[in-house]
């Protein structure tokens, strides 16, 4: 949902930490700390570049799976479960508690593995594809195996006796095109020969790119008719290409709109419109162009068709929109209240609100607030029939939830980008007393990691 802090916008080149629900820290470089206890060690150290073999085991949530060597973990990339591989060494040391390595060889192949469809995201290469190499249907199997642990390990959950049909659910159109193709929009920054790229993973380092197999066909016109990867940048330049379904694309570089150059016309467009057609009706919104909007040409529709779904019938109630963004829920959610009904969309980011109030024009029964949604339910002790919540990745956290629980809603339908702040929030949720009814998951971001979720819970 668009708020502009949540999901991933780009493609990720740093999923989370193996500590599942701990901030991701970048790796250590050698402090002296650490390099104290490495010179005390009698035991040759493992440093990047040495190469190890392991026996794969399962998968883990941030896109790689558990191995063990001589006893430590190892959260190896570019491999799948029951494999064995020749995996290259990329962080560790003697005192750390874990590694992290690539699987540069594969000695004996899941039947899962497929020549990967992005081999720059492989090895060694840029982040966003590190799920290239597994075939689709995997892919999918995987993410549902991680969203169940995670529901297992911090909601005290079984999935698989709870909701035992749920899967992760593909996007129309992306079987056919094998999942790629589907990104309406990419970011990307020049590197220092002036190429544009991205960042290896976990690095500061910008790798050059020839194409974006991930970018939708209009993203992939755009950035051929304006030379994107042909063109020499100046290094660090930011190049955002947006090219929304049924709309005209935009070209920003360093956050000014380009068409050949440098556009400094008074109305030079910095927003796009995006439709998002539910049933018989269309729903219109304009956003800004490097402004957060769900990527996947097929996701707008597909959540917001969930989220009316799980809210149920709302006419004339009232509904909380938490972290509305510009307003992808929000309108839908005003037509299912009706004229009796009152929806509160409340977000933080000003320029999605800048946003929102010019989508929900003429929209009596819509009430937008500007504020952290802690504060502004501080503030607002009103109660709600229904909650929607569409936090960032990190999750709405303990404070808001029990500000949610404060106005007893039935019903929480609960939007997650990521399964471990979900069954966090999920078990925070149940200390109030709401159950999970419902769970449907998608795939909004293939061949990554990121799966998208929408929770309901009841009481």
């Amino acid at each position: 949902m668009p708020s502009s802090s949540r999901g991933p916008a780009v493609p990720s080149d740093r999923p989370s930490d193996p500590a599942v629900g701990r901030p991701e820290r970048a790796p250590r470089r050698g402090g002296r700390r650490q390099g104290r206890q490495n010179r005390q060690s009698p035991r040759t150290l493992p440093r990047p570049e040495v190469e190890v073999e392991l026996e794969v085991g399962p998968v883990a949530h941030g896109g790689h799976c558990v191995a063990r060597h001589e006893g430590r973990v190892v959260f190896v990339r570019h491999a799948l479960p029951g494999e064995r591989v020749r995996a290259r060494v990329t962080e560790g040391g003697d005192a750390a508690k874990f590694w992290r390595a690539d699987a540069v060889e594969v000695l004996e192949a899941s039947p899962d593995r497929v020549p990967s469809v992005w081999p720059e995201a492989g090895p060694g290469g840029v982040g966003g594809g590190e799920l290239a190499h597994v075939a689709l249907g995997a892919q999918r199997r995987w993410k549902r195996d991680v969203l169940a642990e995670q529901l297992r390990r911090l909601a005290r959950l079984d999935l698989d006796e709870l909701h035992p049909q749920v899967e992760v659910e593909g996007l129309p159109g992306d079987d056919d095109r094998g999942g790629l193709g589907y990104r309406t929009r990419v970011d990307l920054v020049a590197d220092g020969g002036g190429r544009a790229g991205m960042h290896r993973f976990r690095s500061h380092t910008v790798l050059p790119l020839d194409a974006m197999p991930l970018a939708s066909e209009d993203v992939a016109d755009l950035a051929a008719h304006e030379k994107v990867f042909t063109r020499t940048w100046r290094p660090g330049t930011r190049i955002e290409l947006v090219a929304p379904v049924g709309s005209a694309p935009v070209l920003l570089v360093d956050g000014e709109p380009w068409r050949g150059g440098p556009d400094h016309r008074p109305n030079a467009r910095r927003s796009v419109t995006e439709r998002v057609v539910l049933g018989d009706r269309e729903h219109t919104y304009r956003v800004a162009a490097d402004g957060f909007w769900q990527v996947h040409r097929e996701a707008p529709a597909t959540l917001a068709a969930a989220v009316l779904e799980g809210v149920g019938d709302v006419g004339g109630a009232r509904v909380l929109d938490l972290y509305s963004g510009a307003g992808l829920f929000t309108s839908p959610l005003a037509a299912a209240v009706g004229d009796d009904g009152t929806v509160l969309a409340v977000e933080g980011d000003e320029r999605a609100v800048r946003d929102a109030r010019r989508n929900a024009h003429g929209l009596d029964r819509v009430e937008l607030r500007h504020g952290p949604v802690e504060q502004v339910l501080a503030q607002d002790g009103s109660g709600a029939d229904v909650v929607v919540l569409d936090p960032p990745r990190v999750g709405a956290g303990r404070a808001v939830v029990e500000a949610v629980a404060a106005r007893q809603p039935s019903r929480v339908v609960y939007v997650a980008c990521d399964p471990a702040a979900l069954a966090r929030d999920v078990s925070y949720l149940a200390e109030h007393g709401y159950g999970l009814t419902s769970l449907r998951a998608f795939d909004l971001f293939p061949m990554t990691h990121h799966l998208e979720a929408v929770a309901v819970l009841t009481r």
